[in-house]
């Protein structure tokens, strides 16, 4: 019988020893050394760096008559350093939690920064996007929207410095934008592929 890798370790084998606040800017850098026990019984102390900015939600709107989304561009300064010629990134409606819950937080996002008023929507699964480096849990919504649902321009919020385009368009499009890696932003792969798996 196999281990489940996910449940082999027990928090006994990991110690914190130490956490020291190297940022807390924007969200909050930590440097934290901790000691591990190996499998075969040695104990290492190492020192890692973790970026803690919170919890987050994001969501898919898709109509199943129209076979559209509803997808998002916006100018990513980290993807314009790393290699982005313009900064722009096409990616579905996403927001942090604060003191939300997550079908909350979602559904205030999706009016923000789409103008669509959704109800009913679907959780489909929770997900660490950068383990190695990055505490945030990710939770995944799909919703079937109407053109009814609009109820306003959307774009996002201006206090909070956002200029959001919203996109609507065919979904056999937005899946050969993955094919062409013109859609490079995981969530929305993530959500893109749930969707051609279950919903066409």
């Amino acid at each position: 019988m196999q281990n489940n890798p996910e449940t082999s370790l027990t928090p006994s084998k990991v110690s914190i020893l130490k956490t020291e606040i190297l940022s807390d800017d924007w969200y909050t850098l930590r440097k934290i050394t901790y000691s591990f026990e190996n499998k075969d019984g040695s104990v290492q102390h190492l020192s890692r760096e973790a970026y803690d900015r919170g919890n987050g939600a994001t969501i898919l709107l898709y109509n199943t008559e129209l076979r559209t989304v509803i997808l998002t561009r916006q100018f990513r300064l980290p993807t314009f350093i790393n290699g982005n010629e313009t900064g722009m990134l096409t990616e579905a409606c996403a927001g942090l939690l604060d003191d939300e819950n997550s079908e909350d937080c979602i559904r205030r996002e999706t009016e923000e920064e789409t103008g669509y008023k959704v109800g009913r929507v679907q959780k489909i699964f929770e997900a660490y996007m950068s383990p190695g480096s990055v505490t945030e849990i990710l939770h995944f919504f799909i919703a079937e929207y109407s053109p009814k649902m609009k109820v306003s321009e959307g774009g996002g919020m201006a206090e909070e410095h956002e200029n959001i385009e919203v996109l609507e368009m065919g979904m056999d499009e937005a899946f050969n934008l993955i094919r062409t890696g013109e859609i490079k932003d995981a969530k929305t792969i993530m959500l893109l592929q749930y969707l051609m798996l279950n919903i066409r």
